[in-house]
């Protein structure tokens, strides 16, 4: 029995000692980021969405209805209702990815507070829906890059990323319609709501473009009759690797070499018109890439 408790203590210690976080440069920069981004949604949902009289997704959704409905601060409803779903957040999600988080919710909260009074009255509608989006989508978008969450629906919407595959900012809008629904039903005129829509959506591809756009390639596929020529050529004049797979065409049953090259959307008119120069039979397929990894990649 002594030997089993003095074996129970060791254990324990061991796992007190694994938690042991070390500031990095990469740590700091990432709460510099939260903090910035924090801001970003901030001025995005005060000056913005609250000052043209806008709805929102999310949990700040929610707090926004509360302000027009009771006059209740965005920026204690969203502290309180975010508390509640980041329980749910530390059973399903990493621990990095929540101690980030809990970081986040007071720092987003913090931020509206700050912002609270700053307002752009610009007597058209479509300017506050358009740049509340944008400021959004770019906070939202460097939270989340960083491996943070503004808890609310971002922590389901991470969930459905997790477990469904289903892309964090297609997602989140999912999420955040069913709030404007809600909003629409209570607080909001039907235009307002449509205008959110817009916002929302404006917020979702500025989200995708800061998530997985910042850095696009484009992956192609090449077949041809000169695959040794084409392949040297991308070696030398595009200065990337190429892969050579075995292929056979199903038609006339012959083998064939396919080449497969990632590049930087900014070679790909290049890489076409050198293909067309060296080889213009040659079939040529495009695929988006969202993110490379590797050591390969240069």
């Amino acid at each position: 029995m002594k030997i089993r408790k003095r074996l129970r203590k060791t254990n324990f210690e061991k796992r007190k000692l694994s938690w042991n976080p070390k500031i990095t440069m990469q740590t700091l920069i990432n709460f510099l980021t939260i903090i910035v981004g924090s801001f970003l949604f901030a001025i995005g949902v005060n000056s913005f969405m609250i000052a043209g009289n806008l709805g929102e997704g999310g949990f700040i959704g929610l707090s926004i209805i509360l302000y027009y409905a009771f006059g209740i601060s965005t920026a204690a409803s969203n502290f309180v209702l975010n508390f509640f779903i980041l329980i749910v957040g530390f059973k399903f999600l990493g621990k990095r990815s929540m101690y980030y988080t809990i970081l986040t919710i007071p720092m987003t909260s913090l931020m509206l507070w700050i912002t609270e009074d700053w307002q752009v009255q610009s007597g058209e509608i479509l300017v506050n829906t358009v740049f509340g989006g944008l400021f959004i989508g770019l906070g939202i978008g460097l939270i989340i890059r960083i491996g943070s969450t503004t808890a609310g629906t971002t922590i389901l919407a991470r969930m459905a990323n997790k477990f469904f595959d289903v892309n964090v900012s297609y997602a989140l809008l999912f999420f955040d319609v069913i709030v404007v629904t809600i909003g629409v039903l209570t607080v909001l005129t039907l235009e307002q709501g449509l205008l959110t829509i817009i916002a929302l959506y404006v917020a979702t591809k500025v989200m995708d473009f800061i998530i997985e756009g910042m850095n696009p390639k484009k992956a192609i596929t090449i077949i041809s009759e000169k695959p040794e020529v084409l392949g040297k050529m991308v070696n030398t004049e595009i200065r990337r690797g190429v892969t050579i797979m075995d292929g056979r065409g199903f038609y006339s049953k012959r083998d064939k070499d396919i080449l497969y090259v990632v590049i930087n959307k900014s070679q790909l008119t290049r890489l076409k018109r050198l293909i067309k120069k060296y080889d213009e039979n040659a079939f040529v397929v495009v695929h988006d890439v969202n993110s490379v990894l590797g050591n390969y990649f240069i």
